[in-house]
């Protein structure tokens, strides 16, 4: 009976087929489990994303890709015809390609879920949806380049019309909106570089404000006096961005300019009395305060010191401060400031 033919080969080569197909399966499947066994380990002690994705990815490899394998390595054994052979390895690329779209969509998937859980948290709901629009732009590119590798790898059509034919319908598109891919594009850079996000107080060229929101064509500022104003994506990148919002500190500089007819003892001690004043403040770095010129009119004086905190009304304060106390101090020596022409201008009138 084991001499016995099927399909032009003995029934004991198929046993040994089957034989090997079955334990190739098994062995896959034990391969499997113990692969991700160690990784759901190692995911659970580390919160990096690589290794959820890959534990992710064993997790969504399908049983028929397995059997496929499986059943080519036990085809091996078996005297097929080549007509029957590429079949059986077009069949296995055909289950390959779509394991593989599978794993990509999936990917995608698992990424933009962990974007979206971040962002969530920030309230920062237009890199939301630039992301998630990314997510089905991108499987629907990995599906159509799988797609178009079936057509020649499997099926035997020649793609090259069809690709050309994509290429130049693409073209097509891409002239009719650049100006909408180009904010769609910009907002991508946005979200991915991110010189700002949702709630940064932002200036760009003469206007400031807070961002409220980044969506896939407009950026939304709310302005100093309440109003909203529109940037377009693309337009917003193109311009100089200053970002107080990552301000760690602020640099203050005051100059102010002294009479020429101050004793020279006077103006020596100018320097230390404002280094008192500054460093009395908190919280305040001193850097320098120096006689740095002197004018036809004036003895030029400039201090200079770091507010050790972003908060504009905090250095406003502190500033205030540190002005009120200078002059209190000029007064008590009898240190005069120095005229503007203007002022000059008027006397004299």
């Amino acid at each position: 009976m084991l001499d016995y033919e099927f399909f032009g080969n003995e029934v004991s080569a198929w046993l040994v087929a089957l034989t090997a197909a079955a334990l190739s399966y098994v062995a896959l499947a034990l391969v499997r489990h113990a692969v991700a066994d160690r990784l759901g380990r190692t995911a659970k002690a580390t919160p990096t994303f690589a290794d959820d994705a890959l534990l992710e990815v064993l997790h969504r490899t399908r049983v028929y890709f397995l059997i496929a394998v499986a059943a080519w390595i036990g085809s091996r054994a078996l005297d097929l015809s080549r007509s029957h052979r590429t079949f059986l390895g077009r069949a296995l690329i055909l289950l390959v390609l779509l394991q593989v779209g599978r794993w990509a969509a999936h990917l995608v998937s698992l990424w933009v879920a962990r974007f979206t859980a971040e962002r969530t948290v920030s309230g920062d709901i237009g890199s939301i949806t630039t992301v998630r629009a990314l997510g089905y732009a991108t499987k629907a590119m990995a599906w159509l380049l799988l797609g178009i590798t079936a057509l020649e790898t499997v099926f035997d059509y020649d793609v090259t019309a069809l690709v050309t034919g994509l290429g130049i319908v693409g073209i097509a598109v891409a002239l009719a909106v650049q100006n909408i891919l180009g904010d769609l594009i910009a907002a991508l850079s946005i979200v991915l570089d991110k010189p700002f996000v949702v709630g940064d107080y932002i200036v760009v060229g003469e206007f400031q404000g807070s961002v409220e929101q980044i969506g896939l064509k407009t950026t939304r500022i709310r302005g100093l006096g309440g109003e909203q104003v529109i940037f377009s994506n693309a337009e917003l990148l193109k311009s100089s961005i200053r970002n107080f919002k990552r301000m760690y500190e602020r640099r203050v500089a005051i100059p102010f300019e002294i009479h020429l007819e101050t004793p020279r003892e006077a103006l020596e001690g100018i320097p230390a009395a404002v280094r008192a004043i500054v460093e009395a403040q908190s919280p305040v770095r001193f850097d320098r305060c120096h006689v740095v010129a002197i004018t036809d009119r004036s003895f030029r004086v400039e201090a200079v010191y770091f507010v050790l905190d972003p908060d504009h009304a905090k250095h406003m304060d502190i500033q205030q401060r540190v002005i009120l106390a200078t002059l209190a101090h000029l007064e008590e020596t009898g240190v005069r400031l120095a005229r503007t022409l203007l002022e000059e201008k008027l006397v004299v009138a």
